[in-house]
């Protein structure tokens, strides 16, 4: 393998459509309501007003950037330290770059340094970007989430206190693929937070994790003998189809209360589309008897969390 096919295959491109869905949700409900209020201070008819696609945006797409920065990192950080722990010598699913030796130790941990830095970089462009010398505070906590955003990708496998080993991993991926990355993008565009953005948090979080769920159910047999202490080893199949369910059941529940609540047009409810996906996941989860055969459902709920962003984000 070549060395930039090598590294992009560390890269793990097919996780960044999942990491950047929490970044696509809170980003468009900021910005809308961003323009909602320029317009009001001109006019009392927002309907009246041209709104800019989010697209031109340069504060969305730096955070686009800087989230996709966040989770090459962490997905370096895995294969290194899931590498050098031996966890994936025989794990199934995509080849890992460390563990198989196309990319040696040092290499990696290289890479892990030079996209910290890279990321850090445009997320300081990112907060200057939004908050310019207006909010010196705020500018001061976006930084230190940041900061914390690298060491929670690190630390997921690397070291002898990894939290990914000892099943605080869905925690973690709830906090920043959810609650952080739905209401920071929100609060980069408008400076301001309500409580009910919660809800489509919570939706994207809650997906989130069951792709995590379902990445740990897939190597539980692996994850035992290496002491990978993940929720579905601690707990057993069982326990973590039910948990799986949980999260795509009450994931759906959050977004259509969150758009009953604001409701003004039936197109609204188009991204239940993207739940068919995963109603059939569910299904397949339920029947599932080989672990191993649900390597490929990871892609499927990643990519339906994708759509409902998408579908969501444009119609809200």
């Amino acid at each position: 393998m070549n060395t930039i096919k090598a590294w992009l295959s560390a890269a793990r491109l097919r996780t960044l459509p999942l990491s950047v869905s929490g970044v696509i949700v809170g980003s468009s409900l900021g910005y809308y309501r961003y323009w909602i209020l320029e317009c009001f201070e001109i006019s009392n008819y927002p309907s009246a007003c041209y709104f800019e696609p989010i697209w031109k945006s340069i504060v969305f797409w730096l955070a686009i950037f800087t989230t996709i920065g966040f989770q090459v990192l962490s997905n370096f950080a895995n294969d290194y330290g899931d590498g050098i722990k031996g966890t994936d010598d025989n794990r199934q699913g995509e080849q890992r770059a460390v563990a198989s030796g196309i990319i040696s130790e040092k290499s990696m941990k290289r890479g892990m340094i030079i996209t910290t830095i890279i990321t850090l970089l445009i997320a300081l462009l990112l907060i200057y970007t939004a908050f310019g010398d207006r909010n010196i505070l705020m500018s001061i906590v976006f930084f230190g989430l940041g900061t914390l955003s690298v060491i929670a990708a690190i630390k997921y496998t690397v070291g002898k206190k990894a939290y990914g080993y000892s099943g605080f991993g869905d925690v973690f991926v709830f906090l920043f693929f959810g609650l952080l990355s739905v209401l920071g993008s929100y609060y980069l565009f408008t400076q301001d937070v309500f409580l009910d953005l919660l809800l489509p948090a919570t939706t994207i979080g809650f997906f989130s994790m069951a792709v995590l769920n379902l990445n740990n159910m897939r190597d539980i047999v692996n994850d035992k003998i290496h002491s990978k202490n993940t929720l579905v080893v601690q707990y057993g199949m069982r326990f973590a189809k039910k948990y799986h369910y949980i999260l795509l059941i009450v994931g759906m529940l959050c977004a259509i209360i969150y758009t009953i609540s604001h409701y003004h047009a039936p197109l609204q409810f188009i991204y239940l589309l993207s739940f068919i996906p995963m109603l059939l996941n569910i299904k397949t989860v339920y029947k599932n008897e080989e672990p191993v055969l649900l390597d490929s459902e990871l892609k499927k709920v990643a990519l339906s969390t994708f759509a409902f962003a998408l579908l969501f984000s444009y119609m809200h």
